[in-house]
């Protein structure tokens, strides 16, 4: 399996990246620190199985990433988790209306980044 995660801090991108690679189940983990980069990684490298985003980063956020995902056909399969400080209510709700599989919020533990991973994976 391959993940990538989309986050504009290099920590919590390397917080992700331990917890999925601890996991065992993904040969590989991608980073990525913002949508823009993040839809190049999907169109050069090949379908992602899991993306773990940001919501607030530089030049295009993770919600606007989430639309442009969902938008295209070939990334229909593709599982989106956005992991986030966006606690508001009405924005958990936009995320799921606009395709988000699932939501993890920030600050969490490497036992909920799993049981988060597990579930929207089907594992």
């Amino acid at each position: 399996m391959k993940a990538l995660v989309v986050d504009d801090s290099q920590s919590m991108r390397n917080i992700v990246k331990a917890g999925l690679q601890k996991m065992g189940i993904f040969d590989s983990v991608t980073e990525a620190v913002n949508g823009v980069d993040a839809l190049e990684k999907l169109k050069s490298e090949g379908l992602f199985d899991l993306i773990l985003l940001d919501w607030y980063m530089p030049e295009m956020e993770g919600y606007d990433c989430l639309v442009k995902i969902r938008e295209n056909p070939a990334w229909s399969d593709v599982k989106v988790m956005m992991v986030t400080t966006e606690n508001q209510q009405e924005n958990v709700i936009k995320a799921v209306m606009a395709g988000a599989n699932e939501y993890l919020m920030k600050p969490f533990t490497a036992e909920m980044l799993e049981e988060k991973v597990k579930m929207v994976l089907g594992l």
